[in-house]
């Protein structure tokens, strides 16, 4: 619907191995996409999700001038943070490092569980991310962004209480990718659709 620039829509968050492909921007992420929250978008608070481009600038300025006369910037970050209204243990085993989730089968004696362990110890897990959401220049088209390496950094403190669903707050860091084509493509790339396929 027009204005298509104004993107009124929740986006949904995938994540995949390290060096997984990204999809074609028409097309479904299948694979080893695997969308973040057991049931997609629907698990995210309404906040929704958040990207933070964050840069650290540097001003020079000389004994002739009052005001700077050159700029370097000397750090620049990116994340994505969001609330997850999902307390499954698969939700949060990605939450807390990307743990393996054992599953423990019911006998006669001890009903069956699903657990994950609570410490992330020294090695931080990655992965890549896509975020998918509607395009800004037509309908049924999408946008995309491709982070190729992240982890997760945020704090999660579950709250539970009588009148509003726990979440588990998460923030991902991009990380720069060494297998980047481009210097300047060490992030990822923001891809917006802007005509069909011709095929």
């Amino acid at each position: 619907m027009t204005p298509y620039e104004i993107v009124i829509e929740t986006a949904v968050v995938y994540l995949a191995p390290v060096g997984e492909s990204f999809p074609e921007i028409q097309a479904t992420p299948a694979g080893n996409w695997a969308a973040l929250g057991t049931n997609s978008e629907r698990n995210y608070a309404e906040a929704g999700v958040k990207i933070s481009h964050s840069q650290t600038i540097k001003e020079h300025r000389n004994a002739g001038s009052t005001g700077p006369i050159k700029a370097v910037r000397t750090e620049e970050g990116l994340k994505i943070s969001l609330e997850l209204e999902d307390m499954s243990a698969e939700t949060y085993a990605k939450v807390m490092n990307f743990q393996t989730l054992v599953d423990t089968a019911a006998d006669a004696d001890t009903g069956g569980y699903r657990s994950v362990t609570l410490r992330s110890g020294e090695t931080v897990a990655t992965k890549a991310m896509l975020i998918r959401l509607p395009s800004a220049y037509g309908d049924s088209w999408n946008a995309q962004y491709e982070f190729p390496v992240v982890y997760q950094s945020g704090n999660p403190e579950p709250v539970f209480k009588k009148d509003a669903p726990a979440s588990l707050a998460v923030e991902f860091t991009v990380l720069e990718d060494p297998n980047a084509a481009t210097a300047a493509a060490r992030f990822g790339h923001y891809r917006v659709q802007d005509a069909s396929a011709t095929g």
